[in-house]
């Protein structure tokens, strides 16, 4: 590796202009050419900051005040045109639909090199060459806007490639895919780094999922600071995770649960390094003294599916004769790869769509004729892009809006939005405009603007996306413990594996428009031919569990489940 710097912040601090106080402060960092590195912290902790002052987003799209010193590939950000910053850092966004500006795939990759005006030949051969790096090269012909979250991520990532970047920064690349895209996308960025060697910066507080491959070091930042700047197993291994809200490795968890603590030099920062010996006699141990199994509590049937069907065509089904019922109290996780059928299940419920066939009861009482208000009024729908749902220029005002809207008096609208403004971990932002928000904070705008309606059964699609595991908690404490007292149902649409291990009851799983699966959470992870047909991936517990000789791995997993409930309250 060339130890010269790509990157050198030298004390640098950043504050935006609607904002009294820095996002960033005397930041001092440096990453060197070849390396990989990992930036980490909260949403709202000042990483995506960071990202716009390396792609010079700040202060070209975001204006600010900043001082001390940041130079990339030997130059000042602020100092250039925008386009120009682009010919040395390599951006692939959070959200890539708002990265493409061609109509097919084979356009969007060759844009920056049609603005350099290039010549022909070349240029195709350059963008063939970028798009078959990616494993895109067959989908030339397509739009952008047609291909799966993973191929989208791809795309954006040969439009970057063609400029022989020095710098390619990754903003959140798993936010929006599912747990197999998320993994090849791990994968392709390892294999970009090692072929091409050049300098990666990922932005992602998904520790576990980003270091199923090696990454140099761990920079870990907190309220615009960085408060750790180390190796991998070094950050696993110290304090910092949880002080600082990352959620850490799953077996990681499993070792401590046991009542042993992880060793640095044991490599801990990859299971399939991790030395286990060590553990081994204690985590059997642990998994031999589990407890009986409690009964289960089911509360009265809220909500009865029966063959529901749907076609956005009228030709090829979406949803195809599911069956599934929700029970007062349940906390279920509806699971399976992007383009399921998840989301058209979830507009049914509500009403947004009619179905084409089957029947839907609520409490005994057919649905059927019901509208999308009367609907409303005890189903909450929390969007996976909260952008869809904003309205209102100030927090205060899109929390409360719905409340207004239904009449309610002021002061009850004002007790309801502090209260879920407490709940979502927003309070402090209360008098702030929507528009200064990341995207994980303007996420919990939208589920406090439903929470506060108080509504029997509440779907939240991709609740944890954009949000650390600090942050989701404290909202799905909240709502789980409304659950457990039966007053509320939680459908949590997800592609998060934690979130259906730590708070889901059962687990429903849809495949091509069909549902595979209902069933205790354990049951679905300790199945791998079911997860490879739900595009899941197979979880670090259930890796561990197999690398133990354990054969009953439902009951391992089922052990870890309870444990770690026990553990948190």
């Amino acid at each position: 590796m060339i130890n010269d710097p790509v990157v050198v912040f030298d004390d640098f601090s950043f504050r935006y202009a609607a904002r009294a106080e820095s996002t960033l402060n005397e930041i001092s960092l440096k990453i060197h050419r070849g390396e990989k590195i990992l930036i980490a912290g909260v949403s709202g902790s000042g990483k995506s900051t960071l990202g716009h002052c390396l792609n010079g987003l700040i202060p070209h799209s975001f204006k600010g005040e900043k001082t001390g010193g940041l130079t990339v590939a030997g130059f000042d950000p602020a100092a250039r045109e925008l386009h120009e910053v682009g010919r040395s850092v390599g951006t692939v966004l959070q959200d890539t639909d708002g990265q493409f500006v061609g109509l097919s795939v084979g356009e969007d990759i060759a844009f920056a090199l049609e603005n350099d005006g290039r010549d022909q030949k070349e240029m195709k051969e350059t963008v063939r060459g970028a798009a078959s790096l990616v494993g895109m090269d067959h989908r030339m012909d397509q739009s952008p806007f047609a291909l799966s979250g993973g191929e989208k991520q791809r795309v954006s990532l040969a439009g970057i490639l063609v400029d022989d970047v020095d710098l390619l920064l990754f903003d959140e690349p798993l936010a929006n895919l599912d747990p197999a895209a998320g993994k090849q996308a791990v994968e392709l960025i390892h294999r970009l780094h090692e072929e091409t060697r050049r300098t990666v910066v990922i932005i992602e507080h998904r520790l576990e999922d980003v270091l199923h491959r090696p990454v140099d070091r761990i920079v870990l930042i907190d309220k615009g600071r960085i408060v750790a700047d180390e190796s991998p197993d070094a950050i696993l291994t110290g304090p910092l995770l949880p002080r600082y809200g990352i959620r850490e490795p799953l077996y990681l968890t499993a070792i401590r649960l046991s009542g042993q603590a992880a060793a640095e030099a044991d490599a801990p920062s990859n299971l399939s390094r991790l030395k286990l010996e060590p553990y081994r006699e204690g985590l059997l141990g642990w998994f031999r003294r589990r407890p009986d199994d409690a009964p289960v509590r089911e509360g009265p049937e809220l909500l009865a599916a029966k063959g529901l069907a749907y076609s956005y065509d009228g030709e090829r089904p979406t949803l195809g004769d599911v069956d599934f019922s929700i029970r007062r109290g349940e906390i279920i996780a509806l699971m399976g790869e992007n383009g399921a059928g998840k989301s058209t299940l979830a507009k049914l419920i509500t009403g947004v769509l009619r179905p084409d066939g089957g029947t839907m009861e609520w409490e005994g009482e057919d649905m059927s004729a019901e509208s999308i208000s009367d609907r409303s009024a005890r189903i909450g729908f929390v969007m996976q892009n909260p952008n869809h749902m904003i309205s209102r220029h100030m927090i205060r005002d899109e929390v409360g809006f719905a409340l207004r809207l239904r009449g309610f008096s002021e002061a009850e609208v004002n007790q309801r939005v502090e209260a879920a403004l407490r709940t979502c971990a927003l309070h402090p932002f209360r008098g702030w405009p929507v528009s200064v928000l990341s995207y994980g904070q303007k996420k919990r705008v939208t589920i406090a603007s439903v929470l506060v309606m108080r509504p029997r059964l509440l779907i939240m699609d991709e609740p944890t996306a954009g949000q650390d595991h600090r942050c989701y908690t404290e909202f799905m404490e909240f709502v789980s413990a409304l659950a457990r007292k039966d007053e509320l149902a939680l459908l949590l649409i997800t592609h998060d594996l934690h979130l259906a291990l730590e708070y889901a009851d059962r687990a429903l799983v849809l495949s091509r428009g069909r549902m595979i699966a209902d069933a205790p959470v354990e049951d679905v992870f300790s199945n791998p031919e079911l997860l490879a047909r739900a595009s899941l991936k197979e979880t670090s517990l259930f890796t561990l569990g197999r690398l133990l000789g354990i054969e009953a791995l439902d009951e391992f997993i089922a052990h870890f489940i309870r444990s770690e409930r026990s553990a948190r309250g």
